[in-house]
């Protein structure tokens, strides 16, 4: 069955007879009057910090371990210890307080990135490595932690994570580019800076993002039932706030709150008997997210790293046709572009849902195909066509990611949203760990045959 613009949550195309530029000021102007600023403040800092040491360690991949290796090496380090943590993680991490998370998060990944700055280009990348294991373990576990927070803040605070993941990534890329090829400081110099940044997530955790709905949480676990009247009130009481949003431009849009999202955002989490609790009852769960969910963003997030990690280090033109003076800057300027891409559709939630994950998923696997052929056969006659399409790379995964999420808001119970937002979080690490393996035979495979058909860029590039 079709879906009109205002049912779908999408806001009609220019020019199409549904448009108006007074539906689009409604709006956003509905937006806006829903929006708590702490609350998209701290979630979009959560998602900018959690991910951004994840970008500069991917953008400096080449760097770390130069051509002799592999850049999925660096890839599985920085994902492997994430998704164990995801598949593992949401199993028993609600028995930790969230307040106890930040500073083990914060702990690991600054350890992680001091270990990496400080390890000299002498020593065995395995070192290097073990740095880039201890901020991955940091960012696999803040990202179950965060999407599970969102269940106590609604529909804004999830989108404000998408759109402070997306900013990570061109921050990220963009932070390492300028440091290195704008600023010229060195490769040691630019990740003992990055080591710094977690410390912005204390920030927006104890001193921005409010606590009241936590707080409420505990307490209605532990309080007698006598208090229900009280409760009830609030409820009544942020119902009929929700009440002013006009309902004829805002009630079909995501971040537009329903009086169920509003309340779950501001109550309890849900006391479930022992029985749902169980280890059984979460894996029966996780199963059936498995389709719906988890494998579109398996399948697009498999493709796009395996083009990132895989394929784009020998996507090289000569250097008087390109932007560049040296080979090495291929790399990460193509890392710039993706993210992008990411930051755009991850940030577009509020007017551009795509509900069949499908589609988008595979038109990543086309681009694999597409650029694994060109690194081959060298028929896109000029970078700049790469350019856009690592842009339109980035734009696929970044909607995906957000959209994959953005469904299971509203298409799961509310009991089971919180488990179902951090088990799904598995997929994308999930898909990163298979596009590492693919990856690394895949980089060295395209090397070799460039090398052989008189294309030796790739044997060119050095460690910084």
């Amino acid at each position: 069955m079709n879906r009109s613009p205002s049912s779908s949550g999408l806001l009609p195309l220019p020019g199409a007879p549904s448009s108006s530029w007074a539906l689009y000021r409604a709006r956003l102007s509905s937006l806006l009057q829903s929006v708590d600023t702490a609350v998209f403040v701290a979630f979009w800092l959560f998602g900018l910090i959690n991910n951004v040491l994840y970008v500069i360690i991917l953008s400096a991949a080449q760097d770390l371990v130069g051509n002799g290796i592999p850049k999925g090496v660096v890839l599985l380090a920085d994902v492997m210890p994430s998704f164990l943590t995801k598949l593992v993680a949401p199993y028993f991490i609600h028995r930790v307080p969230y307040a106890t998370r930040i500073f083990i998060f914060v702990a690991l990944s600054s350890a992680g990135m001091l270990l990496i700055a400080f390890t000299p280009p002498s020593q065995s990348v395995a070192v290097k490595l073990i740095g880039v294991g201890l901020s991955s373990i940091s960012s696999g576990g803040g990202e179950l932690s965060f999407l599970g927070l969102t269940h106590y803040y609604g529909h804004m605070s999830l989108a404000a994570w998408g759109s402070g993941t997306g900013g990570a990534g061109l921050i990220g890329s963009l932070l390492y580019v300028m440091l290195t090829d704008w600023i010229g400081l060195s490769v040691k110099t630019s990740l003992l800076a990055s080591a710094f940044l977690p410390i912005i997530m204390l920030v927006s955790f104890f001193l921005i993002l409010p606590h009241g709905p936590l707080r409420t949480s505990a307490r209605k676990t532990y309080e007698p039932i006598a208090n229900r009247d009280s409760f009830q009130e609030e409820r009544e009481g942020v119902e009929d706030n929700i009440g002013d949003i006009p309902t004829s431009t805002a009630s079909s849009s995501l971040l537009a709150p329903g009086p169920a999202v509003a309340a779950t955002a501001y109550s309890s989490h849900p006391t479930e008997d022992a029985r749902k609790d169980s280890l059984a009852a979460k894996i029966r769960r996780s199963k059936s997210l498995f389709f719906p969910y988890m494998l579109p963003l398996l399948l697009v997030y498999i493709a796009e790293y395996t083009i990132n990690q895989g394929v784009s280090p020998t996507l090289l033109f000569p250097l008087d046709s390109s932007p560049f003076t040296e080979f090495r800057s291929f790399y990460p300027f193509y890392g710039f572009l993706y993210q992008v891409g990411v930051f755009i559709s991850r940030s577009s939630i509020a007017f551009i849902r795509i509900h069949h994950l499908y589609l988008p998923s595979l038109l990543q696997v086309a681009n694999l195909v597409l650029l694994t052929l060109h690194a081959l056969f060298d028929f896109i006659p000029s970078v700049y066509i790469v350019f856009v399409i690592i842009f339109w790379e980035g734009l696929l995964g970044g909607g995906v990611y957000v959209n994959t999420f953005a469904e299971i808001m509203e298409n799961v119970p509310a009991e089971d949203r919180e488990f179902s937002l951090s088990a799904t979080s598995v997929s994308d690490s999930g898909g990163i760990c298979v596009a590492g393996f693919l990856s690394m035979a895949m980089e060295v495979w395209l090397c070799n045959w460039q090398v052989d058909h008189g294309r030796d860029w790739c044997r060119r590039i050095k460690a910084g």
